[in-house]
């Protein structure tokens, strides 16, 4: 940590070799890690190690041509896996593009992720079975939805009352660099003004692409909402333990009917921002190697043992997460491209000359270049018959 670093306050209960411990100042998020048990530290673990093998399965996968791009999430696992578990079972959840992690906590398929990067979906999962809204590809654009999903909570009365079953919170996820973005602006005026039951979580992974979180702000990004009466905190983000209870504390204030707040998350991007960037052209090694030394999973993995959780654990962990590899793999090389037919579907909810005369000519185009491998179309395939 620089010196500059040092003199920001930051919740931090899990220090980089493992030891817990509660700072005086922050000793009312105690509570929340008292309510968990062993299976839960556990469950934190195999959810991080996972999701981090999915991570470099896929962009193993996106290398070999399986999908166009990949955005991995390496290094942010305890941002996420801590922030989603503290999510209650009736809050929403409104993400960018790299919760990969935060999905898994709420029971999106992996797979769904895989099909939306490969181009044979447009996100394959339910949100109102999972409570967790489609990837966000235009950054920015999730923290307005989020926070207009959040006013309508109050107009209907859904925040505040005291019941737990009732009451609802939303929790938006954005970088760094959408904190540069009108939109996050936007949202921090309407949430404060609205008092809405909101969370703001910024991941602070230090790089926007190529732009070093430096060059985009004099403050640090906690303080970005204060100016529009969204209070802000930050969280050691590779530290799963502060992740959980800052969250869980935050969600459960909005809930009640105390309105929004931010917190940043302070993490790195271990790896590239997508699968098209090279971070070796703008990153120095010795800052890589300063942050590989806070890996997430790395700390947790100490604090474990030092509960007394042996190596069977662990190699039950890694069996685990090769064998999700594996499925992964040969689900995704099983998949099949989508007809040609389904491109046009469902562009204008009735028949349009122009959209049969297009889709005519590119079964011609197809045609003539030896046919479609694709997944055949099946009857009726081509539905004007009312928008989806």
């Amino acid at each position: 940590m620089t010196a500059s670093e040092k003199d920001i306050p930051m919740v931090q209960l899990l220090s980089p070799e493992g030891d817990f411990s509660v700072p005086s100042e922050y000793a009312g998020y105690a509570e929340f890690i008292k309510e968990l048990r062993e299976e839960d530290f556990l469950k934190f673990y195999r959810d991080m190690a996972r999701i981090r093998r999915f991570d470099n399965e896929a962009t193993a996968l996106q290398r070999q041509g399986q999908m166009g791009l990949w955005v991995p999430a390496v290094g942010q696992e305890a941002a996420q896996i801590g922030s989603g578990h503290a999510v209650g079972p009736n809050d929403h959840i409104f993400p960018s593009y790299r919760e990969h992690g935060v999905a898994i906590t709420h029971g999106v398929d992996l797979m769904s992720i895989i099909k939306m990067f490969r181009g044979v979906n447009h996100g394959g999962w339910n949100p109102e079975e999972t409570r967790f809204h489609l990837y966000a590809i235009v950054l920015g654009t999730q923290v307005l939805h989020a926070t207009g999903y959040a006013m309508g909570l109050n107009f209907d009365g859904k925040v505040g009352t005291g019941n737990k079953d009732e009451d609802l919170a939303v929790i938006t996820y954005f970088g760094d660099g959408s904190t540069a973005e009108g939109d996050v602006s936007e949202a921090f005026l309407f949430a404060a003004t609205h008092k809405t039951p909101q969370v703001f979580f910024c991941q602070n992974n230090q790089w926007a692409i190529s732009s070093q979180v430096e060059s985009q702000t004099t403050v640090p990004l906690y303080l970005r909402g204060d100016g529009f009466g969204v209070p802000g905190i930050r969280v050691d983000g590779n530290d799963v333990l502060a992740c959980y209870a800052v969250t869980k504390k935050h969600m459960d204030d909005a809930r009640a009917g105390l309105g929004p707040s931010m917190i940043e998350a302070f993490t790195y991007r271990m790896g590239a921002h997508t699968t098209s960037d090279d971070p070796s052209k703008y990153r120095d090694e010795t800052e890589y190697e300063m942050w590989k030394s806070r890996d997430p999973i790395t700390r947790f993995e100490k604090f474990l043992r030092k509960q007394g959780i042996g190596d069977e654990f662990f190699a039950e962990v890694e069996a685990a997460g090769d064998q999700l590899a594996t499925e992964i793999r040969e689900a995704t090389f099983a998949l099949q491209e989508p007809s040609i037919e389904s491109m046009f579907n469902h562009v204008y909810s009735e028949p349009h000359p122009l959209i049969t005369e297009q889709l005519a000519w590119l079964k011609g185009y197809e045609a003539s270049m030896g046919g479609h491998e694709g997944a055949p179309a099946t009857e009726g395939d081509v539905n004007y018959g009312g928008a989806r």
